[in-house]
Formats: structure tokens, sequence, C-alpha cells
């Protein structure tokens, strides 16, 4: 018996500034602009991706773990479908991905993510690198493979996790089972992470979000 994961072909191995006040103000990544299995690392801090990609600056920082993958139906190596944004979403190939806000945010955040049989958890802080003290935590359900590509991939389902707190919070770490679990539009400022995934209807079988076969 297979076990799904989130890529398509070979697993790549993840290699290894910040601002002041707290910001309300609502932030949306959705990881589009990054090239296949690059890390994001200072993409959203004035910076670039591992690849040399660059994005909008808003003083986002990720650990080197979180890589981005792009589905396989706009030629990346991505296992899933039906994402909320064109093509990309955030994952990870080991340990976790951590982001890193030092300006700090308030209100809550919340993001959409896609896991098929493994779920995992999301814990937020009030430090950098998910130190300091723990602010509230989300657990990933499993969403399961009764669901439709679009056209292809196993990892279709799709749901919202969200945290509301007081507070400010500094950094976010997306855990869960390596290459099976991926995230998008991840939202500070605001419990809704906007656009709705396609509904499902089949079932699939698959390998995971990196697939292997």
């Amino acid at each position: 018996m297979f076990k799904k994961t989130l890529v398509r072909l070979a697993a790549a191995a993840a290699l290894s500034g910040m601002a002041a006040a707290a910001s309300a103000a609502v932030i949306t990544l959705d990881f589009e602009g990054l090239r296949n299995q690059e890390q994001i690392l200072d993409f959203y801090n004035g910076g670039t991706g591992s690849l040399g990609s660059s994005g909008v600056n808003y003083g986002v920082r990720f650990g080197s773990n979180a890589l981005a993958l792009i589905d396989a139906d706009a030629g990346g190596g991505g296992n899933f479908a039906n994402e909320p944004t064109p093509d990309t979403i955030m994952f990870f190939l080991t340990g976790s991905a951590v982001l890193n806000y030092a300006p700090g945010f308030t209100t809550g955040f919340s993001f959409w993510y896609t896991t098929t049989t493994l779920g995992g958890t999301v814990t937020v802080w009030d430090d950098v690198d998910a130190t300091g003290n723990l602010i509230g935590t989300i657990d990933l359900q499993a969403l399961g493979t009764n669901c439709q590509g679009d056209p292809t991939g196993n990892f279709c389902n799709w749901a919202i996790g969200a945290l509301a707190f007081g507070g400010v919070a500094k950094s976010i770490d997306f855990g869960g089972t390596v290459n099976q679990v991926g995230f998008d539009n991840i939202t500070f400022g605001s419990t809704d992470p906007n656009r709705v995934p396609a509904p499902a209807t089949l079932a699939l079988v698959g390998l995971g979000l990196l697939g292997l076969g």
C-alpha cells in the first residue's frame, strides 16, 4: 500500500531582517512567482528565494525548510489540485516550515491547507523562530482523497485553518508529516484566507504532494 506524498518527481533536499512595530494590516502570501521546490527564504522580505525569485517585501522571512511547490498540471512536481490561487503552494520535506514576521501581527491569521490521511499542527509564537510564549495551536484534520483533480492531483481537498488571538505574534511553525501537508493563502490580520477551492467528487489514489511515482 503506497503512502501519498506531495511531490511527483524526486524529493529535493532543503538547504539551509526585520522591521519595527506590530502590524494589523491584512497580508496574504500566495507563493506565486516562486519556482518549483525553491526555498522561500527572503522572497517576501526584500530579497529572493534560493533560486533567485523575488516577491513583494512584506518583512516576512521563511526558514530553510519551507519550499514552494508548483502543480504538475502547470509543469511543476506537485501532486495537488484545486489550490486556492493559481499554481503554487508551500510545503516541506524536512522538519517543519517556520515563518518569521519580526514586526509582529495581531488579531489573528488564517490559511488554506491540504492533507489526505495524515493531519498536522500549526503553532503561533510571540518571538521569532517558534520561540518565546506559545500563543495558540491549530490542529489540522486529515481531509481524505474523495475528490477530483484539475485535471489531476491527489491532494485535492482543502480546508481553512484559522486562529484569533490577543497580543502580538512573531512566528508560525507549520508542522505535520513531511511531504504530506501543503499550505496556501497564508493571511495575517484576518481569520478568512479568501478564495474557496472547488468542491470535490471522485476518489483517487496517489503517492504524495511531491509525487514519487
